[in-house]
């Protein structure tokens, strides 16, 4: 009967215990808030970049391409569904011997049927000065024949982590047979 005994007043002490250390165990984290200055960043900043993007699709070493299409792409008359990879120099003028600053890489593509928007998703790599090794990433729509468009700035590296801001580009010259293009692009980044 002594044994029973212990065994229940075991049962009522230890199980009770060890139940509620499991519940009340903290889980492991995930996540965790952390200051800005534990990160190095200093004082939030706006910076203005003006550069030209030259956008060749024709020639012999063209700096966009087109990687993919749907079946009713060639009877569009927006080109909708092309979807074009980029590569394209960035420059400090508009000269096709400008200075270059830097890259525009990534993918644009035409998403709509009914006028020439493109949908950009670019990355602004940057090789020059106090810039060099650090990016913008763009996204936004491009109505391609608006005077003036504006796409979301949406995120950065090197000196432009935690980048937020906006980005205006207005066509400085197009030829309408070849489709190549010199965009002039103010850039207005929030960043540390």
């Amino acid at each position: 009967m002594a044994m029973a005994t212990s065994k229940t007043l075991f049962s009522i002490f230890f199980i009770p215990l060890l139940f509620s250390t499991l519940v009340t165990a903290k889980d492991p984290r995930f996540d965790r808030s952390l200051s800005p200055k534990s990160l190095g960043l200093r004082k939030e900043k706006l910076s203005h970049l003006h550069f030209y993007f030259h956008d060749i699709l024709s020639g012999q070493n063209p700096t966009a391409v087109r990687v993919a299409q749907a079946a009713m792409t060639a009877t569009s008359p927006t080109l909708f569904g092309a979807v074009m990879m980029a590569d394209d120099p960035l420059t400090v003028g508009p000269e096709p011997n400008s200075k270059v600053i830097g890259k525009a890489q990534g993918i644009y593509a035409s998403a709509s049927q009914n006028d020439l928007g493109l949908l950009m998703v670019l990355n602004f790599a940057f090789m020059e000065g106090k810039y060099n090794g650090s990016t913008v990433s763009l996204l936004g729509r491009n109505a391609v024949f608006s005077g003036v468009r504006e796409m979301s700035i949406v995120g950065g590296s090197g000196v432009f982590r935690f980048a937020r801001g906006y980005a205006q580009a207005k066509t400085f010259w197009l030829n309408t047979t070849s489709g190549d293009a010199i965009v002039e692009y103010n850039v207005y980044v929030l960043h540390y």
